[in-house]
């Protein structure tokens, strides 16, 4: 049996980002949270916090966190309101949090939920889920972890675009099947093969030169720039294809990616609206799959 007791110092400690403030929030003294800490950690058999500044869960801590989210969302469930702020942890693609996901997560009746964010390429986020790292994830995989389901949301549609500029210089307007994939490629990091699927299947070989780029904001101020070419989010770059900033490609070419919801099985009313806020966003902003 967990005590419950420890399990909110731990959270304490994180959200608050050190022991002095998780004390002043317990209304303990600073010893008093460390041994609740101490007492975890024995009770687990291993460390659950990384003594960083701020201080970190380690996964086996993350796990527990998220253990202890459920249950307040169990408590909210039979009528036991939470007074305190709720913050879910969530794994999702870059794209998504820098397009449609945002207005999705609104939610004005709950005006203390937070949101943490595990930005996760969409091929690989599922792997949060499986350690019990976050509450729900939103990635490219359909198959469920165990204690999971999932939920098919549409598809976000890729096009490649490259400044007027780039396409100049690298001659693009003239030789594209034989000049891209000497031209510098934007990749956001080393899971993303959108790229390389795109050059594939359009020149039949893989970039030769790539730029790598771990944001989303960052991968479009790169292709304004000039810097490279690459695959961005429709619902993005459009308005940058009305003034001609960028250019498409391949008007003919589009690349789709499907997207999933991960959730618990032991969904809590406060989850359930998230999805449903999440699943009728999807409908108005993503493609059907095909």
């Amino acid at each position: 049996m967990i005590d419950y007791h420890l399990l909110q110092a731990l959270s304490a400690v994180v959200e608050q980002g050190g022991f002095e403030r998780a004390a002043k929030l317990l209304c303990l003294t600073q010893s008093a949270v460390s041994h609740r800490i101490k007492q975890l950690e024995a009770l687990a058999g291993q460390p659950v916090l990384l003594r960083t500044a701020p201080p970190v869960a380690t996964p086996t801590g993350q796990r527990l966190l998220n253990h202890l989210q459920q249950v307040r969302q169990m408590e909210a469930t039979l009528g036991l309101e939470a007074t305190s702020v709720t913050t879910l942890r969530l794994a999702v693609n870059a794209d998504s949090l820098a397009t449609w996901l945002p207005q999705a997560l609104v939610m004005p009746h709950y005006p203390q939920l937070c949101f943490d964010f595990v930005v996760e390429d969409q091929s690989v986020g599922l792997k949060r889920m499986k350690q019990g790292d976050v509450m729900a994830c939103l990635c490219a995989s359909s198959q469920p972890v165990n204690g999971a389901k999932v939920q098919a949301l549409g598809a976000l549609r890729y096009r490649a675009v490259a400044s007027p500029d780039f396409i100049r210089r690298y001659r693009l307007d003239q030789q594209l099947l034989t000049q891209l994939p000497q031209a510098p490629c934007l990749v956001f990091n080393q899971d993303d093969q959108l790229q390389h699927q795109y050059l594939q299947d359009v020149c039949g070989k893989p970039p030769q030169q790539t730029h790598l780029c771990p944001s989303s904001e960052g991968f479009l101020r790169a292709a304004l720039a000039g810097l490279g070419f690459g695959l961005l989010p429709e619902l993005q770059m459009q308005p940058y294809l009305q003034t001609k900033q960028l250019v498409d490609l391949t008007p003919h070419y589009h690349l789709d990616t499907p997207l999933y919801w991960h959730y618990w099985q032991s969904e809590s009313p406060l989850m359930a609206q998230l999805r449903q806020q999440i699943t009728t966003t999807a409908r108005q902003q993503l493609h059907c799959v095909s």
